[in-house]
C-alpha cells in the first residue's frame, strides 16, 4: 500500500490496518501540531480507496482493526463514509472495530442519525482532542473549538454509540495558565467524562520559539516536574467514575495507567513520590521520548 507521508495514527491503533481516507487536517491550524504542515487537505477519490482495501484483502484474516487516516475522516460525507464502511467490512470477515480521529465541530455538523448510521456500520471508537478546558487556551492556539463545542462533540458522539477517545496536552498554557489549564480541563471532564482519557506532553523541538511569538511571548515551557504537577491536579480535579486513564504516549515523563475515580488516590501518591524525589522516580529520559 502507498501511503503519502508522513503518517500518523494513536499508539492504541499500532496493530490496526491504517487507510487513508482523507490526506492531511481538514483543520490544519492548531499551532502545537505540526503533523500535517506539509500536506495539502484533500478527500481520496473513492476509487484509490477501493484499490487500497483491495491490496489489503490479501491479509483479511489478519485484520480486526482498520484506523482511517489522516487528521479527520469525519470531514467525508456521510454517504461516502458509510460506502467505505461497507467495503472494509466486506473484505474483512474478523473486522471488530473501525477508528478515526474526530474534529469537534465535524462530529458537530453530523446529525445524531448520521453518526448512529456510522456506529452501526462499525465507526464505533472516536479520537477526540480535547487539549485543554480552558478557553483562552483554546483561542490562543487556534483550536477551532470552544471548551463547550468539545463537551458537546464527546456528549453526542457517545449518545450515539461511539466510544471516545480523548487527549489532553499537558504544559500547553505554558506556566502562565497552568492553573487554568488544569482546573477547566477537569471540569470539562466531569461535564462529558470520555470512555478514555489521555495525557501527552507538549513536544515542540525546533518550534518552541515559533510557538511563543504566536502565544504573544506571553508562554514560558514547563519543566518536567511541573508537568507531573498538571498531572496530578487534573486527576484531583475529575470526580467521575470509569474513566480509562492513560499517560504512556512516548512523550510523557513518567507512564501511568489506571481508572478514574477508582485508582485516584493511587495515582495521586505515585505522583507525590515523583515530585517530591525526582532523582528516584522512574522518569523517561529526553531521548526516550523523543523516539
Amino acid at each position: 500500500m502507498n501511503y503519502d507521508m508522513p503518517l500518523f495514527r494513536p499508539p492504541s491503533e499500532a496493530d490496526s490496518l491504517i487507510l487513508q481516507v482523507t490526506l492531511g487536517c481538514s483543520h490544519n491550524r492548531c499551532k502545537f501540531c505540526y503533523m500535517y504542515r506539509t500536506k495539502r487537505f484533500r478527500i481520496r477519490r473513492l476509487e484509490d480507496i477501493r484499490a487500497d482495501i483491495e491490496e489489503a484483502s490479501e491479509y483479511a484474516e489478519y485484520v480486526e482493526k482498520v484506523f482511517l487516516a489522516d487528521g479527520d475522516a469525519l470531514v467525508v460525507k456521510t454517504e461516502t463514509l458509510l460506502q467505505i464502511l461497507q467495503l472494509i467490512r466486506d473484505t474483512f470477515p474478523n473486522l471488530r472495530r473501525v477508528s478515526a480521529y474526530a474534529n469537534p465541530s465535524n462530529i458537530l455538523r453530523k446529525s445524531e442519525e448520521e453518526l448512529r448510521a456510522l456506529a452501526d456500520a462499525k465507526l464505533n471508537l472516536v479520537y477526540i482532542g480535547i487539549e485543554s478546558g480552558d478557553d483562552e487556551i483554546l483561542r490562543l492556539v487556534d483550536k477551532g473549538a470552544t471548551s463547550e463545542e468539545i463537551k458537546e462533540s464527546i456528549i453526542k458522539a457517545k449518545a450515539c454509540n461511539m466510544k471516545t477517545s480523548t487527549t489532553v496536552i499537558l504544559g500547553l498554557g505554558g506556566r502562565e495558565r497552568s492553573r487554568e489549564h488544569t482546573m477547566n480541563t477537569a471540569r470539562l471532564i466531569n461535564e462529558a467524562p470520555p470512555d478514555y482519557l489521555s495525557l501527552l506532553t507538549l513536544m515542540l523541538g525546533p518550534f518552541e520559539e515559533e510557538f511563543r511569538g504566536e502565544m504573544g511571548g506571553k508562554w514560558t515551557s514547563l519543566d518536567p516536574i511541573e508537568t507531573l504537577v498538571e498531572i496530578r491536579e487534573i486527576i484531583k480535579g475529575i470526580d467521575r467514575r470509569g474513566i480509562i486513564f492513560r499517560t504512556n504516549h512516548a512523550s510523557n515523563y513518567l507512564p501511568l495507567k489506571g481508572t478514574i475515580s477508582e485508582d485516584k488516590a493511587r495515582l495521586i501518591n505515585i505522583l507525590n513520590r515523583a515530585i517530591e524525589d525526582p532523582e528516584n522516580a522512574p522518569l523517561r529520559s529526553e531521548y526516550l521520548r523523543g523516539l
